[in-house]
């Protein structure tokens, strides 16, 4: 089976969800992280702290240099990501539609290369 990448993608400036949204989306993150384990699609995952918090590291001529905040100057940032198996694009576009709906926001699917 192909390893594929769900990223979730979170947007910087879109209002924030209330108290009571947040916990049924971890919830809802919860059913699906359980329902991906059970049908044996489950690899990896993980949440992310905002991305203010990221570091960036650079080699240039042999220097190393570390500059705060994330990579990508863009409103759009990468906040959790599941690593998950299944036997085509299709199978993962369809854990990616459910995980979208889980963790409301956008779910970016791309597979692993073969080895």
């Amino acid at each position: 089976m192909t390893q594929y990448l769900l990223s979730v993608h979170m947007v910087e400036g879109d209002p924030v969800p209330s108290d009571e949204e947040m916990a049924q989306a971890y919830k809802d993150v919860d059913t699906f992280n359980n329902e991906v384990q059970a049908k044996g699609a489950w690899v990896f995952a993980g949440g992310l702290h905002p991305a203010d918090t990221a570091t960036v590291v650079k080699v240039t001529n042999g220097e190393v240099v570390t500059t705060d905040g994330p990579f990508a100057e863009t409103k759009e940032q990468l906040g959790g990501f599941w690593v998950i198996e299944a036997p085509d694009l299709d199978g993962a576009l369809a854990w990616a539609a459910k995980a979208a709906e889980a963790c409301k926001a956008p779910v970016e699917v791309r597979p692993f290369q073969d080895e």
